[in-house]
C-alpha cells in the first residue's frame, strides 16, 4: 500500500490558501481598516496556507522520484 498523507493535505491546504489570497485581493479594503488595524488577514494568511501546501505538494513530487538502485556485484 502505497498512501502518502501529504497529498490530500497540500490539497486542501493550496485550495484554502488560494481562496483566501483571491478574497483578501479582491474584497473592500475598509473592512480591514475597521477591524484589523489595516492589515489584510485573508491576503496574510492565505499566503502563509499556500506557501505551505505547495511545499507539501513538492514533498510528495519528490518522495515519488524513485532513485536509481545501484547495480549490485556478486562477490564470488
Amino acid at each position: 500500500m502505497n498512501f502518502d498523507l501529504r497529498l490530500p493535505i497540500g490539497i486542501m491546504f493550496s485550495l484554502f490558501g488560494l481562496i483566501l489570497v483571491i478574497f483578501g485581493a479582491v474584497s473592500d479594503k475598509a473592512i480591514y481598516e475597521k477591524h484589523s488595524l489595516g492589515i489584510n488577514i485573508n491576503l496574510g494568511w492565505g499566503a502563509v496556507l499556500l506557501v505551505f501546501g505547495v511545499f507539501m505538494l513538492f514533498l510528495t513530487w519528490r518522495a515519488s522520484i524513485k532513485p536509481a538502485q545501484p547495480q549490485r556485484r556478486d562477490k564470488k
